[in-house]
């Protein structure tokens, strides 16, 4: 008994390394909030304050460009801009300001659609294959299975640039390029193999006697891996989405070498936003600002399923 108490002793951490642990995970958290603070900061900013030197860290909140990113400006006389009527709106107000007014809208609004519908689409397929190839993988008996799994994960070992001019000859034979369904298409064949090694893993700690149960009871295999297999597997479903979504969401060298109009996405597009005499700083902050938002949404609703789908089957009973 002894013995036991000294080793449970010898593992239970003090008071005073949980102190210090908890320091640092909050130091390391306040060290990555910084870009993103900044970020928003320069968001926020005129743009001769955002190319200030040095950094302005007290200034004036202005939503110039924000007004920039979502409109076309065109510049004009002072006297043209006194015989128009008052100005509608804020954004109206500030670009008048600049001596310009509004010519119509951005082509952000579109893009960021375009990276909603891409990245979501592309996350569902790769689950939703992954999920049905990882319990194959787990539950029958394939010839050549660790062969196979082995060549799934190699498609992620590649650089994109290594295979990104046959894919471009490939998609311009197929009228794929600059398509939606295209760029659909070619996330999702890049998630999958991330899929099926995440969710094989969830899958393999799932027992087997409650699919057999199932079935003794009159549940057909697809059933039972509907109503048994895929509720136990939320966890490891929703961490998968997630890491699937962050790839879809941030990839960059595809989207720019295979769109242009129709189909590009906001990563390729946000670093265009040119402003007079050079970079648009603040309109780039606020289209990097408000493209962090979807996928901050996303985790935090499923982070209760993520934190449990990352430790899920580390401990073993």
């Amino acid at each position: 008994m002894s013995a036991a108490n000294s080793a449970h002793s010898v593992v239970e951490p003090s008071l005073s390394s949980k102190r210090i642990a908890g320091t640092i995970v909050v130091l390391y958290a306040l060290i990555t909030l910084i870009p993103l603070v900044w970020i928003f900061l320069t968001s926020i900013k005129s743009p001769p304050d955002s190319i200030s030197y040095p950094p302005k860290i007290v200034f004036t909140p202005s939503l110039e460009g924000y007004c920039n990113l979502f409109t076309t400006r065109t510049r004009q006389t002072p006297d043209y801009i006194a015989s128009l009527p008052a100005p509608v709106g804020t954004c109206d107000e500030v670009t008048r300001k600049r001596n310009m007014v509004i010519a119509g809208p951005s082509n952000f609004l579109p893009r960021f659609v375009n990276s909603l519908v891409i990245a979501f689409g592309s996350t569902f397929l790769a689950v939703f294959l992954g999920t049905l190839a990882a319990y194959g993988f787990s539950r029958f008996k394939i010839p050549l299975a660790d062969d196979l799994m082995f060549f799934i994960l190699s498609t992620r070992m590649m650089p994109p640039i290594a295979v990104a001019i046959p894919i471009y000859l490939m998609y311009r034979e197929l009228g794929l390029s600059d398509t939606a369904l295209g760029m659909i298409l070619l996330y999702t064949a890049v998630n999958v193999s991330l899929a099926v090694w995440l969710l094989k893993g969830f899958i393999d700690e799932i027992p087997r006697e409650y699919e057999e149960a199932a079935m003794i009871d009159g549940y057909t295999r697809l059933q039972a891996f509907r109503k048994v297999v895929l509720p136990q597997a939320t966890t490891g479903i929703a961490a998968t989405a997630i890491f699937c979504l962050i790839f879809a969401w941030n990839e960059y060298a595809f989207a720019a070498l295979l769109t242009s109009g129709e189909a590009q996405t906001a990563p390729p597009f946000i670093p265009t936003i040119i402003g007079e005499g050079g970079q648009d700083w603040p309109a780039v902050a606020a289209g990097t600002t408000i493209f962090l938002i979807p996928i901050l949404v996303f985790t935090i609703l499923l982070r209760k399923q993520l934190l449990r789908g990352i430790t899920f089957g580390a401990v073993r009973k």
